[in-house]
């Protein structure tokens, strides 16, 4: 399977890495770099890995969640052979806010 990443999901990814370089430092900021790699590079096999997400219930697309180090959640839907990433958030800001951006 092939990933897409949507734009504002990249943006976010590329804030979250340039907040944990500038508060935590380079190793922390590769190690997250690393884990999200892994994860992404994991889906390509294992597409259905993530939690079905209640915070889109509603919708008609399926999308699905993955917690990255407790504090980030990756959003994904399966469309066909590719793997659209349509959001990553810190976990700690309001969970439906956040889901409402989503496209």
């Amino acid at each position: 399977m092939k990933i897409i990443w949507s734009r504002k999901a990249a943006s976010s990814f590329h804030q979250i890495e340039t907040y944990i370089l500038r508060t935590f430092g380079e190793k922390n900021q590769k190690e997250f770099t690393e884990e999200v790699e892994d994860i992404v590079n994991t889906l390509t096999i294992m597409p259905e890995l993530g939690k079905i997400d209640p915070l889109f219930a509603h919708r008609k697309q399926l999308y699905r969640s993955i917690i990255v180090r407790r504090l980030n959640k990756i959003v994904y839907y399966i469309k066909d052979d590719t793997i659209r990433i349509a959001a990553m958030w810190d976990t700690r800001r309001e969970p439906k806010a956040q889901a409402r951006k989503v496209r």
